[in-house]
C-alpha cells in the first residue's frame, strides 16, 4: 500500500498545475492521518506508521507553508508518539516533532496565538478572549499537540508549567463551542483536573462533570472517555461500582465509529486490563 501510495504522490508532483497538486497532497496528507484513526487493527498502525511519517515529512518539506499539511503531521505524530512508542526518549523525539508541526501551523493560521502561546500566563490569558469560533479548529489542534508534548516531557518542571495555559485555551475552546470534535475538549479538561488527589490541588468532580459532557457531547461514541472517566475518577475516589459499569459498557459497545475507531478499540484493550486489575486495586 505504502508503494501505491508513493506511487500517486510522485504523479501529484509532477502535475504541472501547483494548485493541483497542492490540493492532492493536502488531500493525501489528511487521509494518511485519518486511514490511522480509522483503522481497527492497532499493530498494523504501529507497524506501518513510520512509513506514513517519512511520507508526511516529504509532503511538509515540499511545500512548508501549508498550514493543512503540518497540521497532519502534527496529528500522526502526536498519534503515533503517545499511543505506540514506549521508549521515552523517542516519544519525546516524536512528541516535539509534532508540537513543532503544530506551532509552525498556528503561526501562520492566527497571529494572536502566535504571538502569546510562549509568553507568561497573565499575557496568554487576556488574549484567549479575543478568539473567535472561527479559531477554534487551529487553537484546538494546536492545544492538542501541546499536551501532547507537555506528557511526553512530564520530568521537566518548564513543560508543567505550561499545564495551566492548555486547561485556560481548553476551557476557552468550550465556551467558543464546546460540541467541536464532539466534546474532546471535556475530555482533555476531565484529564487535567484529575491528575493529582484532591488532597494535592485535583479537582475530581469537575473532571467528574467534563467526563460526563464529553461522552454526551459523543453520544458514546468515544469510549476512550468512559475509559478515562474509570480510571481518573473512579479509581481516584474508589468508585468501585462506576468503574466497572463504565467499563463493561466499552467492552459492549460497537468500536467502529468515523475518526474513533484506533481509540475505540484501544480502549476497549485498556478496559480489559483495568477490569482485571480491579479486584488488586479495589
Amino acid at each position: 500500500m505504502v508503494k501505491i501510495i508513493l506511487s500517486l504522490l510522485v504523479i501529484s508532483l509532477s502535475n504541472g498545475c501547483s494548485s493541483v497538486m497542492s490540493s492532492a497532497t493536502s488531500d493525501l496528507a489528511n487521509n494518511l492521518s485519518n486511514a490511522m484513526l480509522n483503522q481497527n487493527d492497532p499493530e498494523t498502525v504501529r507497524a506501518g506508521t513510520p512509513a506514513y511519517l517519512l511520507l508526511i515529512d516529504g509532503l511538509i518539506e515540499n511545500e512548508p507553508q501549508s498550514s493543512s499539511k503540518l497540521l497532519a503531521g502534527a496529528k500522526l505524530y502526536g498519534a503515533f508518539a503517545s499511543t505506540f512508542v514506549e521508549d521515552e526518549k523517542r516519544a519525546q523525539i516524536l512528541a516535539n516533532k509534532s508540537f513543532n508541526f503544530a506551532k509552525l501551523a498556528l503561526c501562520i493560521e492566527n497571529k494572536l496565538l502566535c504571538g502569546v502561546y510562549n509568553k507568561p500566563f497573565e499575557i496568554f490569558q487576556p488574549a484567549l478572549a479575543k478568539l473567535t469560533i472561527d479559531d477554534v479548529p487551529i487553537a484546538y489542534a494546536f492545544a492538542n499537540s501541546w499536551a501532547g508534548w507537555v506528557q511526553s516531557n512530564s520530568g521537566d518542571w518548564n513543560a508543567i508549567a505550561e499545564l495551566p495555559k492548555i486547561t485556560a485555551l481548553l476551557e476557552r475552546i468550550v465556551e467558543l463551542q464546546e460540541d467541536y470534535k464532539e466534546g474532546e475538549a471535556h475530555l482533555y479538561l476531565g484529564v487535567l483536573a484529575t491528575q493529582i488527589p484532591p488532597s494535592l490541588g485535583g479537582k475530581p468532580e469537575q473532571g467528574r462533570i467534563h467526563f460526563e459532557r464529553a461522552i454526551e457531547l459523543s453520544q458514546g461514541h468515544n469510549l476512550m472517555a468512559k475509559v478515562l472517566y474509570a480510571r481518573q475518577y473512579a479509581r481516584m475516589l474508589y468508585k468501585r461500582d462506576l468503574h466497572d459499569k463504565l467499563l463493561n459498557e466499552v467492552l459492549t459497545a460497537k468500536a467502529e465509529y468515523p475518526g474513533l475507531t484506533l481509540a475505540n478499540t484501544l480502549a476497549q484493550q485498556q478496559a480489559i486490563e483495568l477490569l482485571d486489575s480491579a479486584d488488586d486495586y479495589f
